[in-house]
């Protein structure tokens, strides 16, 4: 748990985003003015009402039918909310809204009022799609190993947090990372992928790697490098220079792009990859 807030301070909560966009092909979505019927609007706040006295316990499938129901007139304007990972595909939308592991007192009723109120006015503009939105924890500070979790002891360690969602409202350490990545073990491979590159020998080997030179002076450890930091776009480009090479011949604007350094501004210049893989 101290590894994973260590990283999360040094790194910022951006840095978990990234890694689920990368995951799914998602991206952080901002939505405004939602139109919801002023019969859905009363349905949340009853659902609200029912959670916080204790009459109702949370109940994702029945929430889901009430919310969605009596939507003829859409002349309420939902509360504008971000998904910090956002897809759609052809038969769904999946909203996920990640939170540090230890939220804020009292911070449930809100998301759970702002959770309904956003599945109402998505389901109003793409009435044939599932929504599904989901609260996502990167970790599990309480477990002893590094990817595991126990979703009711998680829950019962943030105050008022069962009051509000049930156990299928929220993804957890790896139940997380495999449903963005539709694999299994997804965390532990993350964790091996940080490892690696996260040694001593980290800014030596950027700097090596930043330098163009070094990609036909010292090819096999460029390569080798390459290979250590999972860089495998970078990989496929030096394995098809030959192929690119004549292509990008006496046309100056290739030329430079195909100089540049591997990095900008700390990130992999996907820009340049992209604009160079074409040409294989």
């Amino acid at each position: 748990a101290s590894w994973f807030h260590g990283l999360n301070t040094s790194m910022g909560q951006s840095f978990f985003e990234r890694v689920s966009h990368i995951l799914c092909d998602g991206t952080k979505q901002e939505f405004k003015g939602l139109k919801i019927s002023h019969e859905q609007q009363t349905c949340v706040s009853d659902i609200i009402t029912e959670l916080k006295n204790g009459t109702q316990s949370p109940d994702l499938a029945r929430e889901n039918a009430l919310i969605i129901a009596n939507n003829t007139i859409q002349d309420k304007i939902a509360s504008n909310f971000t998904a910090d990972c956002f897809y759609e595909e052809t038969d769904k939308l999946v909203a996920i809204e990640l939170k540090t592991v230890k939220p804020n007192s009292g911070v449930f009723k809100n998301e759970k009022e702002k959770m309904l109120s956003a599945k109402a006015g998505l389901k109003n503009i793409h009435p044939t799609k599932e929504i599904i939105f989901f609260l996502g924890f990167p970790f599990d500070p309480l477990n002893n190993t590094k990817t595991g979790f126990d979703k009711n002891r998680f829950m019962n360690y943030s105050v008022d947090f069962k009051k509000y969602f049930a156990l299928n409202e929220f993804l957890l350490a790896d139940e997380l990372w495999n449903f963005l990545s539709g694999d299994t073990n997804t965390m532990q491979q993350l964790l091996d992928i940080i490892n690696k590159i996260a040694t001593p020998q980290f800014i030596e080997k950027y700097d090596f790697l930043n330098n163009t030179n070094n990609k036909e002076l010292f090819k096999d450890q460029y390569l080798s490098y390459l290979s250590d930091w999972n860089l495998f776009s970078e990989v496929v480009l030096i394995e098809n220079c030959e192929t690119i090479k004549p292509k990008i011949a006496g046309r100056r604007n290739l030329i430079r792009v195909f100089n540049q350094p591997i990095f900008k501004d700390g990130n992999y210049n996907r820009e340049r990859y992209n604009i160079l893989e074409s040409l294989i």
